[in-house]
């Protein structure tokens, strides 16, 4: 790791604490940590019910509910790429009473590739990732490559049949990644959902996507092919599937997660009481089966652990977006 890149880290790990809403904490101050929760909790899923973020805000709000003996009440405001629900959580009072179920997409991604947005990582403080899943490289079956160095050469052989798909933008930076790696040229295409990639990988309309373990099923059926997977180590689901370091693509791992955040400055008080209430919960057995069934795998890190990923991740995302000059509008 380069100086200059640790350096960059950190600054964007002291960034995540920086006040910058003085009225924010005004309110927040107007009322006792010491007595929080005396009212209810709202915990916005900013994606409609039935998604992973909802999954995860039903998962923890329950037992949050359980151990306080206020309501949690879910919130789900979808929109915009997960924007809508995002930024209302990003100009909430910061008293611990509205907290998001955060995708990596909606913390990380999203300021990276759209410069207008009305919040930033800055507006937010991190509680606790609540799990993480990695991306998977798939290709359709009627591809004639076996392997990633296969399907390199064969993307440099065939430019014409390089094309690659998603759902969302996190889908389109992780090939862009891919691209900026191993110099394939490949075309991205996007598409209004995952599933939709899914069945254009099976028809063959689509040479390669990176999926989510969500895909379980159609790759352990045999409809499409997984290469790797970018993780730092192979997954428990895919034991047979070696990383992309370990197919030789270096400094390929990219994992994604869910995780409670708060808006920032929220009292030190109340995020520690938080933090330490959601790392028991994820400890739970039947709270680690149920995110597994979802394809995450429990985490339940610190708010300064949390941070330091939200950091590093924010360091390579707005890199990968910056190379590939993708800046979007809202």
């Amino acid at each position: 790791m380069s100086e200059g890149w640790r350096g960059t880290t950190f600054a964007f790990v002291a960034a995540v604490s920086l006040v910058s809403a003085g009225e924010r904490v005004a309110l927040a101050q107007a009322e006792d940590p010491n007595l929080y929760p005396s009212r209810p909790i709202h915990i916005v899923a900013a994606a409609a019910a039935g998604g992973t973020m909802d999954v995860v805000a039903r998962l923890i709000g329950q037992k949050l509910s359980d151990t306080f003996g206020q309501p949690v009440i879910v919130d789900n405001r979808p929109g915009a790429s997960t924007i809508v629900g995002t930024e209302y959580v990003a100009h909430a009072p910061a008293d611990g009473y509205t907290l998001l179920s955060a995708p990596l997409a909606s913390i990380v991604v999203n300021p990276a590739v759209y410069p207008k947005l009305r919040y930033g990582v800055r507006d937010f403080t991190p509680i606790s990732m609540v799990g993480s899943y990695p991306f998977i490289l798939a290709v359709t079956n009627s591809a004639p490559v076996r392997s990633v160095r296969e399907l390199i050469d064969y993307t440099k052989a065939h430019p014409e049949k390089a094309n690659a798909g998603g759902g969302t933008v996190s889908f389109q930076l992780m090939t862009e990644l891919f691209k900026q790696r191993t110099g394939a040229p490949v075309q991205y295409i996007p598409y209004k959902g995952m599933s939709e990639v899914t069945v254009a990988l099976i028809s063959g309309e689509l040479l390669m996507s990176f999926v989510t373990a969500t895909t379980a099923s159609q790759i352990k059926g045999g409809n499409i092919r997984a290469l790797a997977v970018a993780a730092p180590a192979r997954i428990a689901s895919f034991p047979d599937l070696p990383t992309l370091t370990e197919a030789g693509v270096a400094d390929m791992s990219a994992v994604s997660w869910a995780g409670i955040v708060a808006p920032a400055h929220t009292p030190e008080e109340i995020v520690k009481k938080l933090e330490r209430e959601i790392i028991r919960i994820v400890k739970l057995p039947d709270i680690q089966a149920k995110l597994r069934l979802e394809e995450l795998d429990p985490v339940g890190n610190t708010s300064a652990e949390f941070a330091r990923v939200i950091a590093s991740d924010t360091v390579t995302w707005s890199a990968v977006a910056k190379a590939a000059n993708i800046s979007l509008e809202p």
